[in-house]
């Protein structure tokens, strides 16, 4: 997080990383030196190796961004030049006389109340103080550095080496440059992803389990249950206040002008539930019969297939219901009528309903909601298969009951702000879907059956997975409040700077 909050402790936290996992190497080398190999070809060796490499070269690239001043690419750039909500000069100059002190006099503002500037005019990433000459519009600004990089900078120029490599970083030209920076913005987003898999893939070697054929059946519940294990991570962070700027987090979409033509253009989070239920669904129709390929189709065989069609035909209808343009169609008997020439109390009669503000599309909940109700009621070859596949189940009817909940304050209060609303429902949702996913994952045949060798009952995993789950959420929530910690200390560092600038 402090690697996505462009916080000049990033690079510090990456070595530190870094040096734990050399020091988890070590260990595991000398492990594999006196013990056989119980697991012969497996993914998780490879895929370690592989990630360790890839974050090594994550962390040259910082060194070489520190070295060149860059720490953002330009589509970066743009989306933090977007417009401010436009001001006149004489309020922001009383503002800053009442505060002089404030963070506010860091922020650029327009004083021609956004409607552009000359382009020969020129200034600094932050107003200077006791300087009352126009400033340009935000958008014509475009800092050469970023500040708390600088930090960084100055601390690795005091290393020989490090001085030779912000030489060579210099004569890159800018075309590898932008590449290195997408690969290192993709780390990024992909790095925790690819640890989740890392996980799973070692339980799975340190197990002993998915073999032969039985891998089919393990990859099912490891996909499936992790999409619902993720599902619910973003759910929690939904609630929290991410994807405002889309307005995910349950409050009024802020406008292009404020985020961004490519932030406002962002669907409902209703339409990208919509879509990844429709894609499962489409593509899983293809797969359920794949663990027994050649062999005749089982009663299970047809109820799985007909999971994935109402998966398929559910996620199709919640992208229509999402869609502006069907929308309107449905509305085109009306629309034609000219209410024009009719009085204003009776214009208003026109004007679109509230609730097309935002969204309240039950029906991706609704499709979880009757997925949890089968898996609850599904016939196991054991009893403890049994349970296992009914505690998951209701987890996720617990889930849709919780999104009925939302949608219900949502229509009784709809959002009036651009921060987030936080209903309390959606707690209950994600820990639902965390939880569920979790068991989803640890109910395929192999762990089933080794649970029964080793004589514990459902209940085990259970108990286990709903304290490993209340841990995550309390990890989460630190998480992303040392990214909004390390976003207000990067303000507060662009402030001081600004304030010794000659």
């Amino acid at each position: 997080m402090l690697s996505v909050a462009r916080s000049s402790l990033a690079l510090a936290a990456q070595m530190g990383f870094f040096s734990l996992n050399g020091f988890g190497l070590l260990v595991g080398a000398l492990y594999n030196g006196r013990t056989p190999i119980l697991y012969e070809n497996n993914l998780h060796h490879k895929l370690g190796w592989a990630v360790t490499w890839a974050v090594l070269a994550q962390i040259i690239i910082g060194l070489l961004r520190c070295g060149t001043g860059e720490n953002k690419t330009e589509e970066a750039h743009r989306e933090e030049r977007v417009a401010f909500m436009p001001a006149g000069r004489e309020h922001m100059t009383g503002y800053q006389r009442l505060q002089p002190g404030s963070l506010a006099s860091m922020h650029r503002y327009s004083h021609d109340s956004a409607h552009g500037t000359e382009s020969n005019t020129t200034s600094s990433d932050c107003p200077r103080e006791g300087k009352d000459e126009e400033t340009p519009h935000i958008e014509d600004q475009a800092p050469d550095h970023d500040i708390p990089y600088e930090a960084n900078r100055r601390l690795l120029n005091s290393v020989k080496l490090f001085r030779q490599l912000s030489r060579m970083s210099q004569l890159l030209p800018y075309q590898i440059r932008k590449l290195l920076s997408l690969y290192y913005d993709a780390v990024d987003i992909l790095i925790l992803i690819i640890g989740f898999v890392l996980i799973l893939t070692g339980f799975v070697t340190y197990g002993g389990v998915f073999r032969h054929n039985n891998i089919f059946n393990g990859l099912a519940h490891s996909i499936k249950g992790g999409i619902f294990f993720w599902y619910g991570l973003l759910t929690l962070s939904r609630w929290m206040g991410c994807f405002a700027s889309y307005g995910w987090a349950w409050n009024v979409r802020p406008s292009h002008r404020i985020v961004g033509a490519r932030h406002a253009k962002v669907p409902s989070a209703e339409f990208v539930e919509s879509f990844v239920i429709f894609l499962y669904g489409s593509t899983n129709v293809f797969l359920e019969h794949l663990a027994g390929w050649g062999d005749a189709w089982t009663a299970q065989d047809l109820e799985h297939v007909s999971i994935s069609i109402m998966f398929f035909g559910g996620g199709l209808f919640g992208m229509l219901v999402e869609s502006r343009k069907i929308r309107d169609l449905l509305n085109a008997s009306l629309s034609q009528w000219d209410a024009s020439g009719h009085q204003y109390s009776q214009k208003r009669r026109w004007a679109p309903p509230q609730t097309y503000s935002f969204s309240m599309n039950p029906f991706p909940a609704l499709i979880i909601l009757l997925l949890g109700l089968m898996m609850s009621s599904h016939h196991q070859h054991s009893t403890v298969s049994t349970m296992v596949h009914k505690q998951w189940g209701m987890l996720f009817v617990g889930f849709a009951l919780a999104r009925a909940v939302t949608y219900i304050l949502i229509y009784l209060g709809p959002p009036s702000s651009y921060l987030p609303s936080r209903p309390p429902s959606e707690i209950v949702a994600s820990f639902c879907l965390i939880s569920g996913g979790l068991v989803f994952i640890a109910s395929n045949k192999d762990t089933v059956a080794a649970m029964e060798s080793h004589g514990l009952n459902a209940m085990f995993v259970f108990t286990v997975t709903m304290g490993l789950t209340a841990f995550l959420m309390a990890w989460e929530v630190i998480v992303l409040a040392i990214k909004g910690w390390a976003i207000g200390r990067r303000g507060l560092d662009c402030h001081a700077a600004c304030r010794t600038l000659p």
